[in-house]
């Protein structure tokens, strides 16, 4: 079944328009552009499909697709195949998403297994250096500006709360047009934007978040996406596994890895944050909010 590696071809001579510059143009041997092939012609078979199946579609063993998955820049099929259902759900209409998911015997239940797949398929997408080297940027920036509109507005408003607890200078914007404008347009040398965007990419956001890397900003991106304009922008990059069980996507793996990043962003400065955690509770008491 291998024989038939001998030459090499790009992985770009047969991607399809769904694809986008999720498979890079990188020479690849023929057993591998099979893989390719597969994947580019059968877009929500590469999305779901376990890889015994691509294997078998394109006449490869597993050990084949999970080495096209490394030689293109992941991981391993896990990684790639979330990368394809992202830029799948997004090729889709929204009410055909349904249609994809189909009906649940119990949608509470159904929610819970698929979060706990989109978490350990976020754990196996990120090393500790990425959270690292990210949790780093932020605790020793000057500003902080986390970005997430919609329903990705929910992780960027913890991140900004929790941080703004522990006395971080940070601040959300989960606003579009003139506010994303004023709240970014100062950010430069020393500052860091932190851009929470999934599903599909919202082009304000992401002109942002380059207007802001050009002033000498630093970027952080979480993101459904390992690939794409906003990955490319990026000085660090988080990725997420987002798809819900319903019509919209889920935000569990980007809070439980907002945690992660705020966690570490307290062990940085753990004397100034537990300053800062007294002084608010403090206040809470002063400012009457809680009933007990």
């Amino acid at each position: 079944m291998e024989a038939a590696d001998a030459g090499t071809t790009g992985a770009g001579n047969s991607s399809q328009a769904w694809l986008g510059d999720a498979l890079p143009d990188v020479p690849l041997t023929k057993a591998q552009s099979r893989v390719v092939e597969v994947i580019a012609r059968n877009p929500q078979l590469s999305s779901y499909a376990d890889i015994a199946e691509i294997a078998q579609r394109a006449d490869v063993n597993s050990s084949t697709v999970v080495r096209a998955a490394q030689h293109l820049g992941y991981r391993g099929w896990p990684d790639l195949q979330r990368e394809l259902r992202s830029r799948y759900l997004v090729m889709i209409s929204t009410e055909d998403t349904l249609t994809e998911h189909g009906e649940h015997r119990s949608p509470l239940h159904d929610a819970l297994n698929h979060d706990i797949e989109n978490l350990r398929l976020t754990l196996d997408s990120n090393t500790a250096d990425d959270a690292e080297a990210a949790i780093a940027a932020m605790a020793a920036a000057k500003s902080i500006t986390v970005v997430g509109i919609g329903s990705f507005a929910g992780p960027a408003s913890v991140m900004a709360h929790l941080g703004a607890t522990m006395g971080y200078p940070i601040s959300l914007e989960n606003r579009g047009g003139v506010h994303l404008a004023s709240s970014t347009n100062t950010l430069g040398e020393g500052d860091v934007l932190v851009v929470i965007n999934m599903w599909r990419s919202v082009r304000q956001i992401i002109v942002a978040a380059e207007a802001a890397k050009q002033a000498g900003a630093t970027v952080i991106a979480i993101s459904d996406m390992r690939r794409g304009r906003l990955a490319a922008v990026a000085d660090h990059l988080l990725v997420v596994a987002s798809e819900g069980i319903s019509f919209f996507q889920s935000v569990t793996a980007a809070n439980s890895l907002v945690y992660g990043l705020l966690a570490g962003m307290e062990a940085a400065h753990p004397e100034r944050s537990r300053a800062a955690i007294r002084r608010t509770q403090q206040l809470w008491k002063d400012l009457d909010i809680y009933l007990d």
